[in-house]
């Protein structure tokens, strides 16, 4: 089986906490990612949104978009809106051959909101997701049919977070919406990760690789704390350096024969962990688990 490992920019730069981010630039950015042995980086704000720009820088360094984040409104929106907004996202994914699109919903979302206490978060009620479902079915088969497949994102503070509510949308949607599984989001929210994985494998055609720090989680007042404040208190890490065990994590991705990207997204302040010295270790801890799972890394 082959795997690709790749990396986030949000190790570098936080767009939504722009006061934790470093002044890098994004040759800087991708000259680091390089440099700890990563072959792919998802897209962040500061990638210039035309191929022509952006193709040479990649190719400078070695690296590939193997993702990026995508904010969708399709659950108060309607699904030819949302076509009109992704386009140029998704013409600019298709010129540079990244393999999909991150769709996250952020209808309602409080993920981006410091005020707004984990606690507070939008709650959808069965025939809600239902709905939903079906119209993020007929989202994705249409993006895929643009060739642009996209990969859905639950997470933190957003009206699909829980594994209950996860669990509710694969019920209630089609193999057109394929799911992005994010370790640390799952494990965030109360979920047991290998169990999601297992239910759930057949739709996962993305893998982002983040671990947690489970004390700092504990210790969250969720009736007053939000995401954000999560994030700065150090809720977020690379693998190796946090609770999950990405060795049991990986193999069972293994025995389902799952074959794509592995991506670190572990938003921290980049003052306190440094980007490239987070990264190396991410990168050395996924060398192992690979190994250990049978995993040949493609370069």
């Amino acid at each position: 089986m082959k795997a690709r490992l790749g990396i986030a920019p949000i190790a570098w730069w936080n767009d939504d906490l722009p006061e934790i981010s470093s002044d890098i630039s994004l040759e800087g950015c991708l000259a680091e990612a390089a440099e700890a042995g990563f072959t792919g980086m998802e897209t962040g704000r500061r990638f210039p949104l035309d191929a022509a720009v952006l193709r040479p820088i990649l190719e400078k360094h070695g690296i590939q978009v193997c993702g990026g984040w995508f904010s969708g409104l399709l659950l108060d929106g309607d699904i030819e809106a949302e076509k009109d907004r992704i386009a140029a996202q998704m013409a600019l994914f298709k010129a540079v051959g990244a393999p999909c699109i991150v769709y996250g919903e952020t209808a309602g979302t409080i993920q981006g909101d410091r005020n707004a206490p984990l606690s507070a978060k939008r709650r959808l009620s069965e025939d809600e997701i239902r709905a939903y479902g079906r119209k993020m079915t007929a989202f994705g088969e249409w993006c895929a049919d643009q060739g642009m497949p996209i990969s859905y994102h639950h997470h933190m503070a957003a009206p699909i977070e829980t594994e209950e509510e996860l669990d509710l949308l694969m019920k209630h949607s089609g193999e057109g919406l394929p799911l992005l599984f994010d370790a640390g989001h799952m494990a965030f929210a109360g979920g047991d990760v290998l169990r999601v994985i297992d239910k759930h494998h057949k739709r996962i055609s993305h893998v982002h690789t983040k671990d947690v720090r489970l004390p700092v989680i504990a210790a969250l007042d969720r009736t007053k704390e939000s995401f954000l404040d999560a994030v700065i208190k150090g809720a977020f890490t690379v693998p190796g350096d946090g609770s999950l065990d990405f060795e049991a994590i990986v193999k069972r991705l293994a025995s389902h024969g799952y074959e794509g990207w592995f991506v670190v997204e572990a938003e921290q302040d980049p003052a306190h962990n440094p980007p490239l010295d987070m990264a190396k270790i991410g990168h050395k801890e996924l060398l192992r688990v690979m190994a250990a799972a049978g995993y040949e890394v493609v370069r």
